[in-house]
């Protein structure tokens, strides 16, 4: 998962409003930054592995100067975690074009054979979003041979509309085309969220913006206009003027994972509240945790993307709400520790129970999703410690037993807890006394009821039915890469890194 931003000004250096955005879209990736600027004349660019404030400083104001830049936060799902590998990228014909994109390609290697092979262009990385710029720059090239270049934003979107007919999987992406503008555009699926603004300069026209949440525009000023529409281009000229482009016909099918987790809960996408989505998944647990018959002295959120579905829960339940899990805010992403004390300690320098609400009660935890379960399991051991009498357990997802291909980082097949395991099984390996989880079709409602018009949501890591089409081979090969490998190392040393990343970021 990863954040992407883009802002055109008429009037001033937008290094700072990208900064700001970034921070507010630093959920979505925490191992590396990116941005680059264009004044007409020359990109400049800087990139680094770490958060937006250790990669950029004052002193960048005076180097990244120009009116139109984009901007990237990464949290890497294809290719390794070396710093070469962060984003924006760039090829320098035709045109000279930077990227940044969100997202998986799930036909990378069949794209990085004929770009290395038939068209002889050298790759510097082994990321997706490499493949995915030179295959747009190659279609750009194509178009140019065809029709000239008396209109480089026909060229523009004509090679958007040749990428989207070779590029399969995830894909929202932002470029800057130097003489051109910057350009917007989103797989015929809309699967990963990306929404375009504008903000008025009286006398001058109107700036604009794109980003994956609409969460990074009301910082510098932006109102949003609309989510793009799935197989939709956007293009800003230099003279600030919007061109819209429906390169491929779409069917809107968003990631419903970006609902229960990714996005921020004061975002918008695709017309839907992330906030009110969650509450309409505290409704539909309620009614299961009413149906169980259960004696719960208390709901506790494991925060904090859980805490507006716990909320909702417990108000229909009249079951007492606590905070009786404290989040560490000053623990950033878990290292390898040494040893196995600890290990031990990872989830401990994140969190901690309150012992005055644990204490001879039996209480319900209640969390956005359980992945490997391994940090779950030591949140029910730390409440036992605690003093709980009963831990009970309500997932405010289904179970995730397939892997999310589509710009998610998520574990390989038998490392999901819930891969070949039914509930009584999970329930066992958690330690819990009882195990919920929300049922699918009540999680589509709870999505759907926010925009109507949304016709299917991509559930694959919940049902396995990848909208793209994916062959088993990709996941077999996905299961044997040293990413993969890399992943299991880590979770062998701290535990859920997926959770543990959630407990970092929030």
């Amino acid at each position: 998962m990863c954040g992407i931003l883009g802002i055109a000004s008429r009037t001033h250096d937008v290094f700072a409003e990208i900064y700001d955005g970034l921070l507010m879209l630093q959920h979505r990736g925490q191992d590396a930054s990116g941005i680059v600027t264009y004044n007409g004349e020359f990109f400049r660019e800087k990139k680094a592995n770490g958060l937006v404030k250790d990669v950029f400083n004052a002193q960048d104001a005076e180097t990244l100067m120009g009116r139109v830049g984009i901007g990237h936060v990464r949290y890497p799902t294809a290719g390794s975690l070396s710093a070469a590998e962060a984003q924006p990228f760039f090829v320098n014909a035709p045109y000279g074009i930077y990227l940044v994109h969100n997202g998986n390609i799930t036909n990378t290697e069949e794209q990085r054979e004929k770009v290395t092979a038939k068209y002889s262009r050298h790759l510097r990385t082994t990321s997706d979003s490499e493949v995915l710029l030179n295959v747009l720059a190659d279609k750009v090239a194509d178009a140019i041979k065809v029709n000239g270049n008396a209109d480089p934003i026909r060229n523009i979107f004509a090679g958007v509309k040749m990428t989207m007919e070779r590029i399969q999987g995830a894909y929202s992406v932002i470029c800057l085309v130097a003489g051109v503008g910057m350009l917007a555009f989103r797989d015929p699926y809309g699967i990963r969220p990306l929404s375009v603004a504008k903000r008025e300069i009286p006398g001058q026209g109107d700036d604009f913006a794109f980003a994956s949440e609409d969460v990074a525009f009301g910082i510098n000023g932006f109102e949003k206009l609309r989510d793009l529409r799935a197989g939709e281009a956007i293009l800003i000229d230099l003279d600030g003027n919007m061109h819209e482009f429906q390169a491929v016909e779409g069917k809107l099918t968003p990631c419903i994972f970006e609902y229960v987790y990714l996005a921020r809960p004061d975002s918008l996408l695709d017309g839907v509240s992330v906030y009110k989505t969650q509450m309409r998944m505290g409704q539909t647990l309620a009614k299961q945790i009413q149906d169980s018959g259960l004696q719960i002295d208390r709901i506790i959120p494991v925060p904090d993307s859980a805490r507006p579905v716990a909320l909702e829960a417990a108000k229909i339940t009249g079951i007492p709400y606590r905070e009786g899990l404290v989040k560490n805010r000053y623990v950033g992403r878990t290292f390898i520790m040494p040893g196995q004390a600890e290990r031990q300690k990872s989830v401990r320098r994140k969190l901690n129970a309150v012992p005055l609400e644990f204490e001879g009660h039996n209480v319900l935890l209640i969390d956005d999703s359980i992945v490997r379960g391994n940090t779950i399991k030591k949140i029910v051991q730390m409440c036992r410690e605690a003093g709980a009498k009963k831990v009970y357990i309500a997932s405010a997802s289904p179970p995730v037993k397939y892997p999310n291909v589509y710009g998610i980082d998520m574990p390989t097949r038998a490392e999901l807890i819930a891969n070949g395991k039914d509930i009584e099984e999970i329930r066992q390996e958690l330690g819990a006394d009882a195990l919920f989880y929300q049922n699918l079709d009540d999680l589509i409602w709870a999505a759907k009821e926010g925009n109507p018009e949304i016709e299917a949501f991509d559930c694959s890591c919940f049902d396995g039915n990848y909208i793209t089409g994916v062959e088993e081979d990709y996941l077999s090969t996905l299961e044997k890469s040293s990413r993969s490998d890399r992943k299991k190392h880590d979770m062998e040393v701290v535990g859920d890194s997926w959770n543990g990343a959630k407990l970092a970021s929030g």
